[in-house]
């Protein structure tokens, strides 16, 4: 039933974790999808090999998303490739692990973070907004920090706050073009990036504060990703899909 047929994609951080699990939904409900990268060109064309074996057209573009320029290049090169751009799943983005209070957080880590997580998310925003034709998608990939904070990590939790405000802000203003954004908000999920949390029993303390028992797999923030990449999420636009087990009950 969720058919993208016809539809071209392009996946920022598509080629491992939820973006890989991503660009493998879409791919699978047929539609063309372009996935962005920064240094993993063997991972990367490994993705892109999967999704051409599922019948659909597909490429891998390498690009710093965190300068405008990367981001352009990113965007126009998908363009040129899949014809058009109908859907972006912004998912780029890193989590420091070391916990670092802010008195002692230095400038180089606030402004890492703030490159790859906020200012990625409006250059890529912006690129897709120029090409996007009626009916387009945007989907960001927030976090539960951006909720409801997080200790010791108050840049990253900034930084998806803003992501929630941006989807908010963006959901209105690009409505008349009938174009929706919104943004799903995952909890802990089995991904690289939560590796060392994970490690020497901390994966299992973790699962233990989800209402629901269990992390989440990159599966399980693509489906609702996918979902609202569909019609049948047309009328949805300036949300914030928790997708967290039921550790953070947003209204």
């Amino acid at each position: 039933m969720f058919s993208l047929t016809g539809r071209r994609a392009l996946v920022t951080g598509g080629s491992r974790g939820i973006g890989l699990a991503t660009s493998r939904l879409l791919a699978r409900a047929g539609a063309a999808v372009s996935v962005g990268y920064r240094s993993r060109t063997a991972e990367a064309q490994a993705v892109v090999a999967e999704l051409r074996a599922l019948g659909v057209t597909a490429a891998a573009f390498a690009h710093d998303i965190g300068t405008a320029a990367g981001a352009d290049a990113l965007v126009d090169d998908t363009v040129r490739t899949l014809g058009g751009l109908d859907i972006l799943v912004h998912n780029a983005g890193i989590w420091p692990p070391a916990d670092l209070g802010v008195d002692v957080m230095p400038d180089e880590r606030w402004r890492e973070t703030m490159s790859a997580n906020t200012d990625a998310m409006f250059f890529i925003s912006r690129a897709a907004a120029r090409v996007l034709p009626r009916g387009g998608r945007i989907i960001h990939v927030a976090s539960t920090a951006g909720q409801r904070g997080e200790a010791f990590h108050s840049d990253y939790a900034a930084s998806k706050g803003a992501m929630i405000s941006f989807v908010k802000s963006l959901a209105v203003e690009l409505a008349p073009r009938d174009i929706t954004v919104n943004s799903v908000a995952p909890g802990w999920v089995d991904t690289e990036m939560c590796a060392e949390a994970f490690a020497d029993g901390g994966r299992e303390r973790i699962a233990k504060t989800i209402p629901i028992g269990r992390v989440a797999s990159p599966e399980d923030i693509a489906g609702p990703i996918l979902f609202l990449a569909t019609p049948f999420a047309r009328h949805v636009t300036g949300e914030i899909l928790n997708v967290n087990g039921g550790s953070v009950l947003c209204g």
